[in-house]
């Protein structure tokens, strides 16, 4: 438990960098997976539109488990953090912008 802490020590302003980190290699390695999944279903994800969507998924995801991490808790709260709240918003935009409906392959 040592390591972890240790490396969960470097922050950028409250934010541990190596959760961060840890979670953009996810989507980087999971995103052609989840591409090809959503595919199936009928939506075109491009595979880079799920890094941009990394930081809104992973504020909803903790939300919805009752998870209140310093980035959740930043993001909802009012009026403090204006700059973390545009950032997500960025990213969702951006996001949600190549995002197409398709009619799924049989």
């Amino acid at each position: 438990m040592a390591t972890l802490e240790f490396v969960r020590q470097f922050r950028f302003g409250a934010y541990a960098i190596f959760d961060l980190s840890i979670a953009f290699l996810g989507v980087c390695l999971l995103s052609p997976l989840l591409s090809k999944l959503f595919l199936k279903i009928g939506l075109y994800i491009p595979r880079h539109n799920w890094l941009f969507l990394t930081l809104p998924i992973g504020i909803l995801v903790h939300l919805l488990m009752g998870l209140m991490t310093p980035m959740t808790e930043n993001f909802f709260s009012w009026p403090g953090e204006l700059w973390l709240k545009i950032v997500i918003l960025i990213l969702l935009f951006f996001g949600l912008k190549g995002i197409k409906i398709i009619k799924p392959k049989k």
